[in-house]
């Protein structure tokens, strides 16, 4: 008897495998598996664990992208600050395009999502195809992923790009997690239990966890490649923008003139991309993604510390101490527990 398909989101078109390759089912009907938060699939592979609807992008972008030495990746952990890194991302390297007041109008953040504008590999390009023509993007090209550092292609490291690493305060991290896949939950289902959820995050079960081996697999990278791996922390952004900013700025060769300095580039590009002007847009109250996400569902809060308003003591201790004890040794400490 052919077991029985668990409930799929309504919103989510990509949630279909009907065309994955059969070398692709093979390989993930081996691999270990357990269910997600919503009752779907992940797959246990290189010690982390993947949407099993997501695999064969992961395969694909593994086997197939070429990194240029020019490129930029933006890698993050869901719900760890992405769209508003893309953001600022995409505006710092194209400022020079829209510097002047008319440019400044026809800026593409304000009219298009910034995870259209900075599209993920294994998301969506390898997703969509499994040997995306790239020829298309101007370089340095702008890239972003969920990927952990053991699983990047082989591509990323040998050509020496830039990689930029955004992690956030796990409590917050996984509050805006379960907020976000409850999103996903099939209409009239109602939200998945909040300690359930909480269960699963400290087993290390959630797309693209464990979460403390993701964080410690870049955090080690930046440690031994300073010149290549950016790593920085959302408190620490949220808490000194214009500073950041230009410290990535200077990392990816691009650095503020003095002119700009002065002219107040940088708190433009700030102002642009803070979460008040993006979610006020237009485009992000009512616009959808390609995999029929509403934009709407990326702009939640964007605050730190605001699990507190959702976890008991208890549940907080407990992941305070499950990463206390993952991240022993490791000299890695997040703010603002």
């Amino acid at each position: 008897m052919q077991a029985s398909q668990p409930p799929r989101p309504s919103h989510a078109i990509y949630w279909r495998d009907d065309d994955m390759p059969q070398a692709c089912k093979d390989l993930v009907s081996s691999l270990p598996s357990e269910e997600d938060w919503i009752a779907t699939s992940l797959c246990l592979y290189q010690g982390f664990w993947f949407p099993t609807w997501l695999f064969k992008g992961v395969l694909a972008c593994q086997n197939h992208f070429q990194a240029q030495p020019s490129d930029i990746l933006l890698v993050t952990k869901l719900k760890s600050g992405t769209t508003w890194l893309k953001a600022i991302l995409f505006a710092l390297l194209n400022r020079a395009k829209y510097s002047d007041s008319d440019s400044q109008r026809r800026h593409p953040l304000l009219t298009q999502n910034p995870h259209d504008l900075v599209p993920f590999l294994e998301l969506k390009l390898y997703l969509e195809q499994e040997n995306p023509n790239l020829t298309a993007f101007e370089s340095p090209r702008l890239f972003a992923t969920h990927l952990p550092y053991s699983s990047l292609p082989g591509s990323v490291r040998d050509s020496r790009c830039k990689l930029v690493y955004l992690c956030r305060n796990p409590k917050d991290m996984f509050i805006s997690l379960w907020h976000f896949v409850n999103k996903l939950r099939p209409e009239g289902k109602g939200q998945t239990p909040l300690p359930k959820c909480l269960d699963k995050f400290c087993q290390g079960l959630s797309p693209y966890g464990p979460y403390w081996d993701h964080v410690l697999g870049f955090h080690k990278a930046s440690l031994e490649m300073p010149e290549q791996v950016f790593f920085l922390m959302y408190e620490e952004m949220k808490e000194d923008p214009r500073v950041h900013v230009s410290r990535l700025a200077d990392f990816l060769g691009c650095p503020f003139s003095d002119e700009e300095l002065r002219d107040g580039t940088v708190d433009g590009i700030l102002r642009m991309c803070s979460f008040d002007n993006l979610s006020s847009l237009e485009v992000n109250k009512s616009g959808k993604l390609w995999t029929g996400q509403e934009n709407k569902w990326f702009f939640r809060r964007g605050e730190v510390g605001d699990w507190v308003n959702y976890l008991s003591a208890e549940m907080a201790d407990r992941i305070d101490q499950v990463m206390d004890e993952k991240l022993h040794d490791s000299g890695l400490k997040f703010q603002y527990k």
